[in-house]
């Protein structure tokens, strides 16, 4: 199950992370970009989750998806630190120019 279930969660933080790139192009704020990955981490979750459950095919294989939720939960939290950073850079640079 580790063959399947380690690559899949992967899969799901890459595709957490385009997605919320494509909004980063779209709209550009940082800060949507990471509440569109915070968003995506109970969808793909969710996701992760069925999908465990349908391919172990028992109860406790759902939190499989509680995990793949968290690591994007931590995703988005570090995306908004960057965010943070970001902004307190350009702040800093504007000032001092």
């Amino acid at each position: 199950m580790a063959d399947f279930l380690l690559p899949l969660m992967g899969v799901f933080i890459v595709i957490a992370n385009i997605i919320g790139f494509i909004f980063y192009k779209k709209k550009k704020n940082l800060y949507f970009a990471a509440f569109i990955i915070l968003l995506s981490a109970v969808f793909l979750g969710a996701i992760g989750g069925a999908l465990a459950v349908f391919v172990i095919r028992d109860a406790f294989a759902l939190f499989y998806g509680m995990q793949i939720a968290q690591y994007l939960l931590f995703n988005s939290i570090i995306v908004f630190i960057i965010a943070i950073l970001v902004t307190i850079i350009k702040r800093y640079n504007n000032r001092t120019t």
